[in-house]
């Protein structure tokens, strides 16, 4: 927003009392008062600790400075406010520039610094990072900027063709140092640093400070002066981290638990590949959740797209990379799900910091794999986070809140008077139902919504034949294989064939022609599987599959009996090796017409 002169007297009136009354502690910082009047329309109330120190420090004289500080503890203000109020607005060239190591965070610090600028309209910021228009870019350049955010490959890009000059640079800010290094912008900082005047004031902040970061410091800056904020190797404290056991095939399930429990959650999943990223999404949606995915493999209008609809909160699940989530600051996020635990401390304190941002409070949950607990251990005595183990929301919790709210929001609607002709009959009708029926019959209504594998598992746990075992969370597998109602079967199919457990889902469903709801529990092992289906699809599942050939190689599908039946690795008739992959890349839906021909051909070889 730019306001005229007129408008800029009356606002700048407007706020003065305000700013001096209620930013008292940041006019004992030595800003100058258009940046104490932008402060006040943005409502802050008082500085961080990271804030409280540096810009005095920044205000006051020349030396570089080294500011250690946590992800979402105002290190954008710390250096932006000194930035702007030292500007000055006479020269048209570039005076202060701001490295970011992603697109986001460029337009993120881009839009805080506009803020910051409200009253100062002739400063003008300009924003060059790739994916966008170059020329564009170009001539918003040529335009004149005193300040520019750059992402360092679109601004070597643009220092080679000419387009920017930065000989008249007074201050360099390097934002979120650790990042740019961790994502390979070592090359292009060297070469930008190099092309700035050697008399510039340096400043940079991180998160952390591994060695890279150390070199810049040595390299690059003259005797900088370090501002180090809390612990660095921890992170927020209003982030509760927490940590559940579970297996892979039993993460969809925990995740699936706390999407439904609460209609307000808004979070991140981390994974650590893109394929993890993929199967994980098109497991979601298959179930009807909306969510997205930012993974190296997006092109940037991909990218942009998805986060347009997260930060819009169109989507209440994004799952992303480590390296696609760089510099990621989206607020309001509530909880940060890690589908595996890093190697590297850093890399946690990173994802965790997406959530308990600016005073909020925010959920990190581990989904550990019962073999990890070391290295949890390690990670908790290293960065004293002090995990806590805990389990998804209850099936019972989960039905009975959803319940609370459909009967208060009965109680919270309005009556309309001009609908009582069209409900008269209702009335009467019913008239016979006593107060106890009805409230049952509407429960009945709102449970017959819910997903199939909650209302068994919910009725199950009801029952009072099974009250003994009600007590704590019972995981779905578990309810699956209630007496009667599931059989495990064993198949010659494994992990050479198929790549995970959705893929297999669908060559059973195809080849024995059942719905994917009459599979139960599934373990997919190397060159076998052993999964369970419903006991009334076993026996013909077992004809269907007799006889029937997959590459060369007769399939087999009978009843697991224990150890010593039905077992086997399916070592008969094994075709050539290249023969036995169907499944490493793309989706099965694309290739199973290629793969298995229409119609099907299950007795003999195809052709």
């Amino acid at each position: 927003m730019r306001l005229n002169s007129g408008t800029l007297f009356f606002h700048s009136r407007r706020f003065f009392i305000r700013s001096t009354i209620l930013m008292s502690d940041f006019s004992s910082l030595g800003l100058s008062q258009p940046l104490l009047d932008a402060i006040a329309e943005l409502g802050f109330v008082e500085p961080t600790p990271i804030q409280q120190e540096a810009i005095p420090f920044l205000l006051a004289g020349d030396r570089d400075l080294v500011g250690l500080a946590q992800t979402g503890t105002g290190k954008t203000a710390a250096f932006g406010l000194p930035l702007i109020d030292r500007m000055d607005l006479s020269i048209g060239k570039p005076l202060g520039l701001v490295l970011a190591p992603t697109r986001e965070l460029c337009v993120q610090i881009t839009k805080e610094l506009q803020q910051f600028a409200l009253f100062r309209p002739m400063l003008n910021i300009t924003a060059v990072y790739g994916g966008a228009d170059i020329w564009a870019q170009m001539k918003q350049l040529k335009a004149g900027s005193q300040l520019v955010v750059a992402t360092p490959g679109r601004l070597r890009d643009l220092i080679k063709r000419r387009a920017i000059k930065l000989d008249s640079i007074t201050t360099v800010v390097l934002d979120e140092a650790d990042e740019m290094l961790n994502m390979g912008f070592k090359e292009e900082i060297d070469e930008i640093l190099e092309s700035v005047p050697s008399e510039r004031r340096t400043w940079l902040f991180s998160a952390t400070m591994p060695k890279e970061v150390r070199r810049l410091t040595k390299h690059y800056m003259h005797d900088p002066h370090e501002i180090k904020v809390g612990d660095t190797s921890q992170t927020n404290e209003d982030i509760d981290h927490q940590f559940i056991v579970a297996r892979p095939r039993e993460r969809l399930e925990v995740l699936r638990r706390y999407l439904d429990s609460d209609p307000e959650l808004y979070a991140l999943v981390f994974c650590r590949t893109r394929a993890e990223t993929l199967s994980l999404s098109d497991d979601l949606q298959r179930d009807g959740y909306a969510v997205d995915v930012l993974n190296g493999d997006l092109s940037q209008a991909q990218r942009d797209r998805a986060m347009e609809r997260f930060r819009s909160k169109r989507v209440r699940i994004l799952i992303a990379t480590d390296v696609a989530a760089r510099g990621l600051d989206v607020q309001g996020i509530t909880h940060v799900f890690h589908l595996n635990i890093p190697d590297d401390w850093a890399f946690y304190a990173h994802r965790s910091g997406r959530t308990g941002r600016a005073g909020e409070k925010g959920k990190s949950i581990m989904l550990l794999h019962p073999n990890d607990r070391h290295k949890l251990r390690g990670l908790d005595r290293q960065m004293n986070l002090q995990f806590n183990e805990t389990e998804p929301p209850s099936v019972l919790g989960l039905v009975e809140r959803r319940l609370q709210r459909t009967f208060q929001s009965l109680l919270e609607a309005k009556t309309i008077p001009a609908l009582a002709p069209l409900t008269a009959e209702l009335e009467v009708t019913l008239f016979d139902l006593s107060k106890e029926e009805l409230i049952q019959r509407v429960a009945a209504l709102n449970f017959g919504e819910l997903p199939v594998h909650y209302q068994r598992e919910a009725l199950y746990l009801l029952d009072p034949r099974n009250a003994n075992k009600s007590k704590g969370h019972r995981k779905e597998s578990e309810v699956r294989k209630s007496p009667g109602k599931y059989q495990r079967m064993f198949i010659n199919i494994g992990k050479k064939e198929v790549a995970g457990i959705p893929e297999f889902i669908e060559f059973v469903c195809f080849f024995g022609e059942i719905d994917a709801k009459g599979i139960g529990d599934v373990e997919l092992r190397d060159k076998h599987t052993f999964f369970d289906v419903d006991h009334a699809l076993a026996g013909a599942l077992v004809k269907k599959f007799k006889g029937s050939e997959w590459e060369g190689r007769a399939m087999r599908v009978n009843f697991d009996d224990g150890p010593q039946g039905g077992g086997g690795d399916g070592r008969r008739n094994r075709g050539p090796k290249k023969d036995r992959s169907f499944s490493k890349k793309g989706s099965f839906k694309k290739r199973k017409e290629k793969k298995f021909g229409f119609p099907k051909q299950k007795k003999g070889k195809r052709r």
